[in-house]
């Protein structure tokens, strides 16, 4: 039996959906049922609820083998460590208690920073915190996900542009959600692996926001260029946006530290490489999005 979490989302749906193909037993944890992928009901167990819920993932875990692990992204929270690790301690009991035997998690690059990284030294104090219950336990650390792009469309659309902190011409590793399901699976389906290690998973390319500007306007059609904004603006956007101001402020910090080599510690080696381009992601997911 295999969990996965936040299975309505785009890397969790999608591991749900390779699992389900290799006929694997399945059980879900999904806050709204309802947005399951069709026929997903009909092929795998369900608990509804939230995986930040101790009687939920109670439930969820027994008699479990593997777990999927994926904290949900949560805007409002009252601060990043709330967010990662608050949040996953009831799951850091239950795979204890119920005598789970692997977890593999999403997580972030970055191990090592010197620095504050905001999100990305909350999502590794969250890793420590699972590694430390002594299940066996692989973190997945990603850069940037080629489909954060989706969120700056509408700002392409009407103005022609997208902002962050990250500066213009700065080359960082960029992956596709679809790969990172591959590996997350082919970990969930190998049990011969023990202890707890961090898995690099980057891309095929490194790629700075002027070349991503670049080669979307030349996919799409459409006028598109970046711009840099200051760290603080982008924060006070982002707050006042509906964000809560540690969580803006975290975000912020996690983006000015792209900018001071936190992305750029793993170098590129054939097994964290993976296959999907930008270029392809553009061509396949963003162009038809932007000429909607």
């Amino acid at each position: 039996m295999i969990v996965v979490t936040a299975p309505t989302g785009a890397i969790g749906r999608q591991v749900l959906d390779r699992l389900l193909s290799a006929g694997r037993t399945v059980r879900v944890i999904a806050r709204d049922p309802s947005r399951l992928p069709g026929g997903t009901r009909e092929r795998a167990e369900v608990v509804p609820g939230s995986h930040g819920d101790p009687a939920v993932v109670d439930r969820a875990f027994e008699g479990a083998d593997a777990v999927f692990w994926l904290v949900p992204p949560d805007p409002r929270a009252a601060d990043p460590d709330d967010a990662y690790s608050g949040f996953s301690r009831p799951a850091c009991d239950a795979l204890v208690r119920h005598g789970v035997g692997h977890v593999v998690g999403i997580s972030a690059l970055g191990r090592g920073f010197a620095g504050r990284a905001g999100l990305v030294t909350a999502s590794l104090a969250m890793d420590d915190l699972m590694a430390g219950t002594g299940v066996p336990h692989r973190a997945l650390t990603m850069p940037a996900f080629m489909e954060n792009m989706l969120t700056h469309a509408g700002s392409i659309r009407e103005r022609g542009v997208f902002s962050s902190p990250v500066a213009p011409g700065l080359a960082l590793p960029v992956v596709a959600t679809r790969d990172i399901a591959a590996v997350a699976v082919r970990w969930l389906l190998d049990r011969s692996w023990r202890g707890r290690a961090d898995v690099p998973v980057l891309g095929p390319e490194d790629l700075s926001f002027d070349a991503v500007a670049r080669i979307t306007a030349e996919v799409a059609g459409v006028p598109v260029r970046y711009e840099q904004v200051p760290a603080g603006e982008f924060a006070a956007a982002m707050a006042g946006a509906g964000m809560s101001e540690a969580m803006a402020r975290g975000t912020a910090e996690m983006l000015s530290a792209k900018n001071e080599g936190l992305d750029t510690l793993e170098p590129r080696t054939a097994r964290s490489a993976t296959p999907t381009s930008y270029r392809t992601w553009c061509e396949e997911v963003l162009k038809p999005v932007l000429l909607a």
